[in-house]
Parts: structure tokens; sequence; C-alpha cells
């Protein structure tokens, strides 16, 4: 790896925030070099919310993202906004209940982690860490137990366990996988 470049995207509410802070900190518990931005609309929930993480083995030398190599959606508008930002060999993983997969050439995982939430975790809160799961799997960006140590360091004591086990849920989800490309 020299760098690479994570777009996580959706509404406010979903938990994209929180993902990229949570995949930054694992990344730096791998011991990379690590640059995380977000920003969000005034509104608390329903806006546009977007987290970067750039990961990388050396400095890096710009905060933003450019072009990404990894794309996560969790609702369409989200995709229709960034999609143009996605390196053509990169990978997009989508919510299939929320997100039409895109037409193409990158890799496309589609992922169903609210409907997983809502019926294993009985609260769709939990579909950013599910996502997570599945990135972690699908990507290899960052090991597992880093992974795991950043959700713990990462929410509130009373939920870590949830998490831990959303997480865990979103990195078995490749056997319900629908990959396309």
């Amino acid at each position: 790896m020299t760098k690479i470049e994570v777009r996580i995207c959706g509404l406010g509410g979903q938990g994209v925030v929180l993902a990229g802070r949570i995949l930054g900190r694992a990344a730096v518990y791998d011991g990379k070099k690590v640059v995380q931005t977000q920003s969000y609309g005034a509104e608390a929930r329903g806006s546009a919310a977007k987290s970067e993480v750039i990961i990388a083995d050396k400095r890096i030398g710009f905060p933003l993202v450019r072009k990404c190599d990894v794309l996560v959606a969790m609702s369409q508008d989200a995709l229709d906004m960034n999609v143009k930002d996605l390196k053509e060999d990169g990978a997009v993983l989508i919510d299939k209940d929320l997100v039409k997969p895109p037409r193409m050439r990158a890799k496309t995982y589609s992922l169903p982690v609210t409907e997983v939430a809502e019926n294993l975790l009985r609260s769709k809160m939990f579909a950013n860490v599910i996502m997570l799961g599945a990135l972690t799997e699908i990507t290899s960006i960052v090991s597992e137990e880093a992974m795991e140590k950043a959700i713990v360091a990462s929410v509130r004591l009373e939920t870590a366990e949830a998490n831990l086990s959303a997480f865990k849920i979103g990195f078995t989800l490749r056997s319900q996988l629908v990959e396309t490309s």
C-alpha cells in the first residue's frame, strides 16, 4: 500500500462521520499515516454527510481526497454526488436497499447493511459499522484487530459490544454479497 483514498458518504444520522473516524483510528493502530476529514450539512439529520480518510505508508501531502480508491455510499444522493470522484479501477460499496448499483467499470459491492442491522441488531443505527466490517474484509486496508480496537475506543462504552457484533456481522457478509463490475 502506498496511499489509499476512501470516501464514506450518506445522510446525516447514518453514522458516516463516525465510520470515517473509526477507519482512520484503525489505520493509525496499524502503524499507517492517516488524514481524516469530514463535512456535513447544518441539519442534524437528513442532509449530505461525508467522511474522507487517506491512509498511507509515508507522509500525506494533501489532506483531501481527490480521486477515491474506495467509495462507500449509504444513500442514493450520496452515490450520485460522489461517484464522479471514484477511480475507474476503484471499488464502490453500497447499501443495496437504499442505493442502486451504478453502471461503471469499478467493482461494485452491494450489501444489505441496513436490512441486516434492523433484522439482527434491531436498529439501523449499526448499519455504518456493519459496512465497516464488510469494507475491512473486502479491501484489507486495515486489520480486523485494529478495527475492533478502534471501534471500542470510538463508541460509548454501553454500545461497544453491540458495535463489535455489528462489525463481525459485516465482516462475514461476503457470503451474501452481490458483486458486479
